[in-house]
């Protein structure tokens, strides 16, 4: 079954790069560096020379939630170097920002059998951590025929994913018998996972690192001056929104200032080409908007505070009076919540949640998040708990006991890492 994917795969591989060069018109990032996903790239003499562990993520949110991991791994095995792979320009850019020359970042292999296998000839890992649920059949081939050990971390299966892998079982099977193994969040994704023909002995229910979330003094403290330099407003902010989701964000923040004076509204993308269109949007209904990447601070004459920065999400989090989810009213299966309930920050989604239903079941039955059933309700929901203070507190109290009792992941995690790290 693998021979069949990787022939449509080359079938289709002009497809991609065209694919590619389009979406590189509106971020030109897409068409740089294009020769590191064939596994063209050039690779520092230190590295193939020590013990490597390649660490796996996507784009920025699967780097953000391995970035506790990483800085561990450094601390714990200096002897080894570590490469770290995205998908996406974002990610690589949070890679860069994050870590910088501590670690060996390039673009992740295309998953063809060439692609993997020059990458795998020019790092030779021991040890792969593959962040959530980023399986790849020729990926998984090549690494265990390299004798290089497989972990799947943080590892999550929806539902729908599960329907999806099961409808090619075969191809499945094939990447869960390479894999050594599986760090899963919670025990129904464990269930999942089995159904689809996990060996049982592989599975570690170690729960989400994504509740290990840090948010020090320093950050605290920037938070609190950026609250001050807003002048203390009530703030509703939209986050990590998809296309079609700002529309609805601005309705419920025109709505709800009629009632809740000095009301502003901060607006996060989350894709970073689509800033330049939702700071038109803002400005096409009225609503004068300051840019965060232009370091302009929201004046009492500005309505918006678009956030068109990479990085500061957490931060940004921190001065919310109230957080309204992106991804959620759309069927993109939503976005972090634990970036907002951290900060005990109350939280309004949408009905589509389903990549993070455990999470989202967790602060449902805390009382700290409220799922709405459609976007009419968007508009009620935002001015109802904007003027009930007493609610907002009690939901954020809520939300941050949820992550503060579910701590602990990391370290299980990184038990397991040193447990399937050679030499160890």
């Amino acid at each position: 079954m693998r021979y069949v994917y990787s022939a449509l795969f080359y079938l289709l591989l002009p497809l991609l790069v065209l694919r590619m060069l389009l979406r590189s018109r509106r971020a030109p990032a897409y068409r740089q560096r294009l020769g590191e996903r064939f596994g063209f790239f050039h690779c520092p003499q230190e590295l193939t020379r020590g013990k490597v562990i390649w660490v796996h993520a996507v784009s920025v949110g699967e780097t953000l939630a391995a970035a506790p991991m990483v800085a561990r791994l450094l601390a714990d095995w200096p002897d080894h170097r570590l490469v770290i792979t995205t998908t996406t320009p974002t990610g690589s850019e949070r890679v860069q920002a994050l870590f910088g020359d501590s670690v060996f970042h390039v673009y992740a292999p295309w998953d063809l059998p060439g692609a993997v296998s020059r990458f795998l000839r020019k790092v030779r890992p021991a040890l792969l951590v593959i962040m959530e649920t980023e399986l790849w059949p020729n990926m998984l081939h090549y690494s265990h025929r390299a004798d290089c050990r497989i972990v799947l971390a943080n590892a999550r299966m929806s539902a729908r994913s599960a329907r999806g892998y099961a409808r090619f079982g075969r191809l499945t099977s094939g990447m869960f018998s390479s894999l050594n193994a599986v760090a899963c969040q919670s025990p129904a994704d464990g269930e999942r996972l089995l159904a689809l023909g996990l060996p049982p002995a592989k599975l570690h229910p170690t729960g989400s690192i994504k509740f290990d979330i840090e948010i020090d003094d320093a950050l605290r403290k920037e938070a609190t001056s950026l609250r001050h330099a807003l002048q203390d407003r009530p703030v509703l902010l939209g986050s990590s929104t998809h296309q079609g989701e700002d529309e609805l964000i601005l309705d419920a923040f025109t709505a709800a200032r009629e009632q809740v004076p000095g009301l502003l509204c901060l607006l996060v993308p989350r894709h970073p080409e689509r800033f330049d269109s939702v700071y038109q949007l803002c400005l096409s209904r009225g609503l004068s908007t300051a840019r965060r990447s232009a370091a302009q601070l929201a004046g009492p004459e500005h309505a918006v505070l678009l956030g068109d920065t990479m990085g500061e999400l957490r931060l940004l989090s921190g001065v919310a009076s109230l957080c309204v989810i992106g991804g959620s009213f759309i069927e993109h299966g939503g976005q972090n919540v634990l970036e907002a309930a951290a900060w005990g920050v109350p939280v309004i989604s949408g009905p589509h949640m389903f990549n993070f239903s455990e999470i989202t079941e967790l602060l449902l039955q805390s009382g700290g998040m409220i799922q709405l059933a459609g976007a009419a309700e968007l508009a009620p929901a935002v001015t109802r708990l904007l003027t009930d203070e007493p609610q907002r507190v009690a939901m954020g109290t809520a939300a941050a006991a949820v992550v503060e009792n579910n701590r602990g992941a990391l370290d299980r995690l990184l038990a397991l890492l040193a447990s399937e790290l050679p030499g160890s």
